[in-house]
């Protein structure tokens, strides 16, 4: 099992000396809100440790990371956001990069986007070949584009631009539809359509 990805929400309340807020600031709700619709939403399926702490009782803390002005988000002890009400394609971006230091990907998966005549060849190929397989839309899906890109990334090499589609079987990179072409071919999964007839 992977360890849940921590994250810490420092809010504009708690006391400290003679100084005490009772209610958080508006700022720091919202963030607070959007976590949790984050969590429930691009980030479903991560597991994600929440801690949410007051910002006067514990301002020490986020001020060793060099962060003061509640809210602040720290996603594994770093912080992605302070001051204003968090960025959510930020806090996907962050929660993905250190999930994808813990976990690999697994089974059968294409990366692509609707409008990409690639990623339907892909998909057609695999569907011909009988190959059930995961389909992500990285336009639509933010938590897919960030989970694909550093795996392509260390791959590719930082450099090189990042296409779809983007093609795992059985957890093995494979790459393009080109690839995957040559790939059900040289394991002889090729089959004939049903609606086609060879003379």
């Amino acid at each position: 099992m992977t360890d849940p990805i921590k994250l810490t929400l420092y809010r504009w309340a708690g006391s400290w000396g003679p100084f005490k807020v009772n209610i958080p600031c508006g700022e720091c709700t919202l963030t607070k809100d959007i976590l949790t619709d984050v969590f429930d939403n691009e980030l479903a399926g991560i597991e994600v440790d929440l801690e949410v702490k007051d910002w006067l009782s514990h301002w020490w803390e986020p001020l060793k990371a060099g962060s003061w002005h509640a809210p602040i988000v720290m996603v594994e002890g770093k912080v992605i956001s302070q001051g204003a009400a968090l960025n959510r394609g930020v806090l996907v971006q962050s929660v993905i990069t250190e999930w994808t230091k813990r976990d690999t990907l697994k089974g059968n998966i294409v990366y692509g986007k609707a409008s990409c005549p690639y990623c339907i060849k892909a998909k057609k190929l695999l569907d011909n070949a009988g190959i059930e397989y995961q389909y992500h839309d990285v336009v639509k899906d933010s938590a897919a584009l960030y989970r694909m890109i550093p795996e392509v990334k260390a791959i590719i090499g930082g450099k090189t631009p990042v296409t779809v589609p983007q093609i795992w079987l059985d957890g093995h990179y494979i790459g393009g539809a080109d690839n995957l072409a040559a790939w059900i071919e040289e394991k002889g999964l090729n089959k004939v359509p049903d609606n086609v007839v060879s003379l």
